[in-house]
């Protein structure tokens, strides 16, 4: 289930996680997202409809590189 594609990357478009996604790579409850979102402290998601929202992969990845890698 986590494969991560190395060496195609380069060419490939950047990669929407939706909601449950995020969840469980940051493993923060829906509450905890927006909140943190509204402290400014996670990255913004981006609004595909009017009842559906998706974060980059590289927003997230990056948040969750930078807390272990303070």
């Amino acid at each position: 289930m986590h494969h991560h594609p190395h060496n195609e990357t380069n060419q490939k478009p950047e990669r929407l996680l939706r909601f449950v996604e995020v969840s469980s790579r940051t493993r923060l409850s829906k509450s905890e997202i927006y909140r943190r979102i509204n402290a400014g402290t996670f990255p913004k998601s981006l609004k595909l409809g009017p009842r559906a929202v998706a974060w980059r992969e590289s927003d997230i990845d990056g948040w969750i590189q930078a807390l272990s890698h303070p």
